[in-house]
């Protein structure tokens, strides 16, 4: 594998500094979500957002959306939801006495899912091959969808009445698993200021912010990402984590081993080693270091950890027995 050159890296870090400042410029806070979305946007991965309603969602997606020059769609979950909604239908013509094909939203570079659990499982797995296999198939007909391609996903944890419980094969797709929180005193002041200033009208915020990275320029970074280095060392780190959360019972105690119903699969090891390669990306290296998988063991393994009837009952959350493994696993 060729090493990142340090004309290549200049350049990464600039496209980098003016996507995440274009962001900025729309969404206040949330430094974990922004990292997030960067890292899916560099790997190509999708990503699960979970927060109670009103955390700046949606507008974090079209902002990164509107910074890339990319085009953007929303769906908005519901239990009526078909599949055909998604990827689209055949439409019958009765001047030509023909069929024609109309694309559904799914065909764009990045698509919004709003409240996914809130449509119907069979809705739920016409995303499946989109996610997995970045086409659709309608009419026997198969159609790529655009590159780049980003997913992101989002459920609301408090409400579950009329809800459909995501599957884990559908789970395990999603890169990352981030979890929102209410912003600071300080961040909800900015976001009142900018309210008023008008930087949210649709209007006042394509005029003042126009997009400033191009398709290829994203295309560019995530060529880069997969050139970033990994360490053996490093990877041993990575499937030793994921191999403890699958034999946890020798390493972490009886008590919090016995609240696990089913490890990480290797895709975990695999959305580490590109998440982590992103992140060190992000960082301005072009190699990775155990802080970066360390950084990355919430996102990579919350939704991919299946815990047990008795530690949901006991509130014992995914991110307390990933602590205790990383703890577990010496770090090179």
């Amino acid at each position: 594998m060729t090493r990142i050159s340090p004309d290549e890296l200049a350049r990464a870090k600039s496209i980098l500094d003016t996507i995440t400042a274009s962001y900025g410029h729309t969404v206040v806070g949330q430094d974990g979500l922004r990292s997030s979305l960067m890292i899916a946007l560099m790997t190509g991965g999708h990503i699960l957002l979970e927060s109670v309603p009103g955390l700046a969602k949606t507008t974090a997606a079209k902002a990164l959306a509107d910074a890339v020059s990319a085009s953007f769609k929303r769906i908005q979950c519901t239990p009526d939801l078909l599949p055909s909604d998604i990827i689209g239908s055949q439409v019958f013509d009765y001047a030509t006495s023909s069929f024609s094909t109309q694309l559904g939203p799914v065909h764009a570079n990045f698509v919004l899912l709003d409240e996914i659990n809130r449509s119907s499982a069979k809705t739920q797995s016409a995303m499946l091959e989109a996610m997995q296999e970045r086409q659709t198939t309608i009419g026997g007909e198969v159609f790529p969808l655009p590159h780049p391609f980003l997913v992101l996903a989002t459920q609301n944890p408090i409400e579950q009445e009329g809800t459909y419980h995501l599957p884990e094969a559908q789970l395990d797709r999603f890169l990352l698993k981030e979890v929102l929180d209410y912003p600071e005193f300080a961040e909800e002041i900015e976001i009142l200021a900018r309210l008023e200033a008008g930087v949210y009208d649709d209007d006042e915020s394509t005029d003042v912010h126009p997009a400033t990275v191009t398709i290829d320029d994203v295309l560019f970074l995530q060529s880069v990402t997969k050139r970033v280095f990994l360490d053996d060392s490093i990877t041993n780190y990575i499937v030793s984590a994921v191999y403890v959360t699958r034999h946890a019972d020798q390493y972490i105690g009886a008590e919090l081993a016995g609240s696990i119903e089913y490890g990480a699969s290797p895709r975990a090891s695999i959305a580490f080693s590109k998440a982590a390669r992103a992140l060190a990306l992000l960082n301005g290296r072009d190699h990775v270091i155990p802080e970066d998988v360390k950084t990355l063991r919430h996102v990579v393994l919350r939704h991919r950890i299946i815990l047990n009837f008795e530690a949901i009952a006991d509130n014992i959350v995914p991110e307390t027995i990933i602590d205790a493994v990383f703890d577990a696993v010496q770090a090179p």
